[in-house]
């Protein structure tokens, strides 16, 4: 073999180890990646997990379009992690948690599952349900003695919370929003900085509040955090003293 040669095969074995080796790290921070986002969200690769859709206000059983975008970005996640996803609507979803990993959209006057949810796993967390469009107080959300009232289109609120809870220990994620395209928005976020928040919080608990701008003229996409509220949204407020009694008189 003259040197020529030696050169050409020695180059040609260096490209092949290279590039063998490349391959073998990229997939094994993919793994990596993926065994984070899996844990983070509790979906093992062949998990089943529950997506509970609420229904759109005045309708029987529809489901509003924004939640239905926010339901296909969920099951883009889902299918990431390798996962299965059933779909039952809120009023039939009649089973405890921590099992199957859950997404619950939608805010407590279109959604049972999700009033129940905020009623055992966030009693200092509260949202308005009258249904008059004209009530000063319609659709308010009020964590730590703050109310949140939305301004159509241009300022609304959703929570976005995650909860452990039940004997298997499965995550409940919640999309608590003033509106459907809230719920969306809310989606979007945790798609888009779901990595950020596994660094922060780990597996443990969180509660969000956020702040969806101007959603008439950019929809979904501009979310800001207000302020993280999971103590606050976790305690139960301190109940009212009852009022003294005046002593009677002879």
């Amino acid at each position: 073999m003259n040197e020529d040669l030696r050169n050409v095969v020695l180059g040609v074995l260096a490209t092949g180890v290279s590039a063998t080796l490349g391959w073998l790290t990229r997939t094994y921070l993919w793994r990596r990646k993926l065994r984070r986002k899996q844990a983070f969200f509790g979906l093992p690769g062949g998990a089943a997990c529950l997506l509970v859709v609420n229904r759109e206000a005045g309708s029987d059983g529809a489901v509003h379009r924004f939640d239905v975008f926010a339901l296909l970005e969920l099951a883009a996640l889902i299918k990431d992690c390798g996962a299965n996803a059933e779909i039952v609507q809120h009023d039939l979803a009649r089973q405890g948690f921590g099992d199957r990993t859950e997404f619950c959209l939608g805010g407590p006057y279109s959604n049972q599952r999700m009033a129940a949810h905020l009623r055992s796993l966030l009693p200092g967390l509260t949202m308005n349900v009258e249904t008059d469009p004209d009530h000063p107080d319609r659709a308010a959300l009020v964590v730590g003695g703050e109310s949140y009232l939305p301004e159509k289109g241009l300022t609304e609120y959703v929570v976005l919370a995650r909860l452990t809870g039940g004997e298997g220990g499965r995550p409940v994620f919640l999309f608590c929003g003033q509106r459907a395209i809230t719920n969306q928005a809310a989606t979007r976020y945790l798609f888009r900085h779901h990595e950020k928040l596994a660094r922060k919080y780990g597996s443990g608990p969180f509660v969000l509040l956020l702040k969806v701008v101007n959603s008439q003229a950019y929809g979904p996409d501009v979310v800001e955090l207000v302020a993280d509220v999971t103590r606050a949204a976790r305690t139960a407020p301190a109940p009212e003293p009852e009022p003294e009694s005046e002593p009677a008189t002879t």
